[in-house]
């Protein structure tokens, strides 16, 4: 299988994570990825960076999705330099990157154009992805 790209601009309102959520799902059922539980685990991580963005991150939130090799990542770029951290477990709320950590193999973060992208390895899809992915129901807008 060669390698897959999704490319979509998220706009900042309470809305864009559940909107962003079901893309992410949309492309990867798309690509062939079938396992529910692990869809359900890649709609957390989405849903996680996004609303972090949303909240924090100021400007347009770029969100990403490649699959080569049945690996993929899941990346959401915004315009803040800070660097997500782990709350004090007092603190209300900020249990983000703990889901992350549970659900991933790994993140990392990186500058990008004056503010960071937040990258995500999501661990093997248990049933893999289908040898030929199918295309053609994504939109436009959700795929360039």
């Amino acid at each position: 299988m060669s390698a897959l790209t999704a490319h979509l601009d998220v706009p900042l309102h309470f809305g864009a994570p559940g909107a962003a959520r079901r893309a992410v799902v949309a492309v990867l059922g798309g690509w062939g990825f079938r396992d529910q539980d692990w869809l359900d685990g890649a709609a957390v991580v989405v849903s996680e960076l996004v609303t972090n963005a949303v909240r924090h991150g100021g400007g347009c939130v770029a969100l990403n999705v490649e699959a080569d090799d049945g690996r993929v990542v899941v990346s959401v770029a915004d315009g803040s330099s800070v660097v997500p951290r782990r709350r004090d477990p007092d603190e209300v709320g900020g249990r983000g990157l703990v889901l992350i950590e549970a659900l991933a193999e790994n993140w990392t973060v990186h500058d990008h154009h004056g503010g960071k992208q937040v990258r995500v390895a999501l661990p093997p899809c248990p049933e893999g992805e289908a040898s030929q992915p199918r295309l053609a129901h994504l939109s436009s807008a959700a795929a360039h």
